[in-house]
């Protein structure tokens, strides 16, 4: 049969009566809402639900899937360890799944198991399915710190496992919104957690899935979301099918935002392949963007491409700008794949003849020698935009009151580490913000006195 629907669901343990001890009255309309998109589920009659949860162990580059027969947990970390939820896991399903990832070239399986122990993010959703429904098997799916467009992949792939095994299947994605909605809540006040609840309300309610691969990382982490991977990969699961979709309900008086949608499969449609929009669209933008690029950045990804693609190193082309052969300086290479960091390389100072040299250099390190990504590979180079800067003179200040997070760059010295940040980066608001996190790249302590040094640069795209 395939996939049948699919449900977005939050997970307050709030929400569970003797957790809540009345409190769970505050949300009635999520607690209404989650009654009915489990009586609608139930209706489907699955033989498998397959779970998503941000609170399954999670991993940078790798999906965690639950192995074994199945599990059980508690509510007891929240003061209700009579509550329990057990589950039994459907182990063909994963097998099949894990298989078809390693196809595609997804990194998932059932390696790296922490804890066997159901998540509150699983037993949740599954306390309110459990009043309705009891014969089923599930499959619990972790999140990873992947791009957007791996998690839509991976729903690809439980599309085609629900298909091939013949399974009645139905989909929860379990994800809180934004936790930045007050100032009293969990992570405070920012804007972008009402904007960011108000955009995936809509694009949930709507089923505008493409829309899910277009939010930026950094905007969602400032909005302090949790769901935004489990509803990715729930869109995947749907991807080229039609689906009713209607919003049950949302509100957020805890500073955290609640949002219930439900999704009932109506047939196949193949304009609803929105990965295949979604790159479309990604490689026109590139195509665009590399047509505007000057000497400096195109130096950098000839660069790139030449070393990924058989490990040459570029010799210095005769047709940059002078200054390119002229003038010594530090420069930094930055590389991003789906708006994501992919690797970020970098000198203070010159160590080259020439600039010229110094972005070869430095280009090639980026893409294969950053300790934080693996190396670039070759299927990844038309989806890569590059940024080079410059640094300009280093001088010394004798406070943050000398610096500006726009306008200079910052090296943070304590005998022999030595911190840089550049200037002007998007999620780096404050120069406080700036010296700690150029502290912490040097191992220095955040309260730990360091000598200060500022430089400016000039930013090449």
């Amino acid at each position: 049969m395939g996939i049948l629907g699919a449900i977005m669901v939050p997970h307050p343990p709030l929400i569970i009566p003797d957790v809540g001890k009345g409190e769970e009255y505050k949300i009635q309309r999520t607690i209404d809402a989650y009654q009915e998109a489990a009586r609608r589920i139930a209706a489907l009659l699955p033989e498998t639900i397959v779970l998503i949860s941000p609170h399954q162990v999670m991993y940078a580059d790798y999906f965690h899937i639950s192995p074994g027969k199945g599990a059980e947990g508690n509510f007891g970390q929240f003061g209700a360890g009579s509550v329990k939820v057990e589950t039994s896991y459907d182990e063909e399903f994963v097998e099949k799944l894990c298989r078809l990832a390693s196809v595609r070239g997804l990194p998932a399986g059932t390696a790296g198991e922490k804890k066997k122990q159901l998540d509150h993010g699983t037993m949740v959703p599954l306390y309110f399915v459990n009043q309705f429904l009891r014969q089923y098997r599930l499959v619990r799916i972790g999140l990873s710190g992947l791009s957007f467009v791996k998690h839509y992949e991976l729903g690809q792939c439980i599309k085609e496992a629900s298909e091939q095994l013949g399974r009645r299947t139905v989909l929860i994605g379990s994800g809180d919104l934004s936790h930045r909605l007050k100032e009293d809540g969990p992570y405070g006040y920012r804007e972008e957690g009402p904007a960011y609840d108000s955009g995936i309300m809509r694009v949930m309610e709507q089923a505008s899935f493409e829309e899910l691969l277009e939010f930026g990382e950094d905007f969602c982490e400032k909005a302090g979301e949790c769901g935004h991977r489990s509803f990715t990969i729930m869109a995947g699961a749907l991807d080229c099918t039609d689906v009713r979709a209607e919003s049950l309900s949302y509100e957020g008086p805890f500073g955290v935002g609640y949002g219930v949608c439900t999704y009932e499969v109506q047939g196949s449609d193949a304009t609803r392949n929105f990965k295949d929009q979604y790159e479309e669209k990604k490689r026109a933008r590139i195509m665009e963007q590399r047509a505007q690029e000057d000497a400096y950045v195109q130096l950098a990804r000839n660069a790139v491409e030449a070393y990924v693609r058989s490990r040459k190193v570029l010799e210095v082309p005769k047709d940059l700008p002078k200054e390119m052969y002229t003038d010594q300086a530090g420069a930094f290479v930055s590389i991003k794949e789906n708006g994501a960091l992919r690797g970020c390389i970098g000198t203070i100072q010159a160590t080259q003849t020439c600039i010229a040299e110094e972005i070869i250099g430095n280009a090639i390190s980026a893409s294969s020698r950053d300790y934080r990504f693996s190396p670039i590979e070759e299927e990844e180079l038309e989806q890569l935009t590059i940024s080079v800067d410059i640094l300009g003179e280093r001088e010394p200040v004798a406070s943050a009151d000398d610096l500006d997070v726009l306008r200079y760059g910052v090296i943070v010295t304590k005998g022999d580490k030595r911190g840089l940040l550049l200037p002007n980066l998007e999620g780096v608001d404050t120069v406080e913000e700036q010296i700690a996190i150029a502290k912490r790249k040097a191992g220095i302590g955040i309260s730990e006195k360091a000598a200060l040094e500022r430089f400016e640069v000039v930013r090449h795209f």
